[in-house]
């Protein structure tokens, strides 16, 4: 299986990721990537939870903070 990665994400008016879209050219809403991340499609980042209890799609840690999802292209 081909697994994908996050290339450029869309955020809302509080600088708040809200859609991704993948290597493939796919568009993803927060959900959709949840469910992909759990299913093992999508590689290079992790589930985390934040202060609220809610899951939150991060990358993983390399070291490079180029590639931090927060640092990708806008689509």
């Amino acid at each position: 299986m081909n697994q994908e990665t996050f290339v450029a994400v869309r955020k809302d008016q509080d600088g708040d990721i809200t859609h991704f879209k993948t290597s493939s050219g796919r568009e993803l809403d927060y959900q959709q990537a949840l469910n992909e991340i759990q299913n093992g499609t999508i590689s290079g980042v992790n589930i985390g939870e934040a202060r609220n209890g809610r899951p939150v799609i991060r990358g993983n840690a390399d070291g490079d903070p180029t590639n931090n999802l927060d640092n990708l292209e806008t689509f």
